[in-house]
């Protein structure tokens, strides 16, 4: 069975993106827009779980990142710079201010550093509002541009779709290959024991930063396309409700998963939207749902999905010993 387990997977995805790629020919205006949203929020996501699921830093500021990248996106491209060099330009800058905020990480842990970015969090929304001269303040930036990719424009619904769905994919195997490196590694000692890993001559100082300028600049990538998704942009999406909701979906998907966010982003994303037919009640069904998963497994949807493969391994384990000792006894 084991030696079907990777084929399986393998498969298992390819038709997971072909099914992203093709089904959403036919969806309307709303849907795809629903699922680009999903897309960009699982991208922001991804970044919270390095932070935090991975290296184990626990942040509260992951929204205000995705309100600078969303600026730093409108900004230059109602300005006429194209898109890709806005991405870039908001990678540089929530990485540079992650990696400043991530400086209390070094002093402080746990609740207290979930204050600092709760602070940080709170500075960047009224940066947002007050400082209308370079955001507009209030009132926000409203026709920001989509790009042409190729020449082909993704003016319409499905084209920047598209663009969103192959950025996720970039940043994945970026995740995928970074969680696997000697970083990812060294992210993961840091989680599980920092005295340790000191002790086995990891830079605890350095891997610390660079988890929140990591973990920041996706938040960055996720804000640059935003800002082109919506089209129109304001304060009041990038305040502290946003930063919980990230915090949310990696934990309800599964912290330091690397399929957490995925679908934890689709839950808090596409949920809302399926229970939509209970009209006034989808918020409270919604509320609901998710109290009932995090009380009945606090490490989400992909930690029931460990817990029973540990316990059908145990299992297994368990028959081989008795098939052993049955054997040992008919010997002697």
């Amino acid at each position: 069975m084991s030696g079907f387990a990777k084929p399986l997977k393998i498969a298992l995805g390819l038709i997971v993106v072909a099914g992203l790629i093709v089904i959403p020919i036919n969806f309307n205006r709303y849907g795809l827009f629903i699922l680009s949203q999903w897309a960009v929020m699982t991208i922001a996501a991804m970044g919270l779980n390095l932070t935090l699921g991975y290296a184990g830093q626990v942040s509260l500021a992951q929204g205000a990142f995705v309100g600078i990248g969303a600026y730093a996106s409108a900004i230059m491209t109602t300005h006429g710079w194209p898109l890709p060099a806005a991405i870039v330009a908001a990678i540089v800058l929530a990485f540079a201010v992650g990696w400043i905020l991530g400086y209390p990480a070094l002093r402080v842990q746990h609740h207290y550093l979930a204050f600092v970015t709760l602070a940080f969090s709170t500075l960047a929304f009224l940066v947002f509002r007050n400082e209308s001269w370079l955001t507009g303040g209030i009132y926000g930036i409203s026709n920001i541009p989509r790009p042409h990719i190729f020449g082909v424009a993704t003016n319409k619904p499905l084209p920047f779709y598209y663009v969103c769905l192959g950025s996720l994919a970039i940043v994945s195997v970026a995740v995928w290959w970074l969680i696997r490196s000697p970083w990812g590694r060294a992210f993961m000692a840091l989680r599980e024991n920092p005295l340790r890993a000191q002790s086995l001559g990891i830079d605890t100082r350095r891997y610390t930063l660079m988890a929140f300028a990591i973990g920041s600049a996706l938040g960055g990538v996720a804000g640059a396309l935003y800002a082109p998704l919506t089209q129109y942009i304001d304060p009041v999406p990038f305040n502290l409700s946003l930063s919980l909701d990230l915090l949310m979906m990696v934990i309800v998907g599964g912290a330091g998963f690397y399929f957490g966010p995925f679908l934890g982003a689709m839950i808090a994303v596409l949920l809302p939207e399926w229970l939509r037919f209970t009209e006034g009640y989808y918020l409270m069904l919604y509320a609901i749902a998710v109290m009932g998963l995090l009380i009945w497994s606090p490490t989400g949807i992909l930690g029931i999905l460990e817990r029973y493969m540990a316990a059908r391994r145990t299992k297994a384990a368990s028959a081989l010993r008795a098939v052993a000792k049955s054997r040992l006894e008919t010997a002697q």
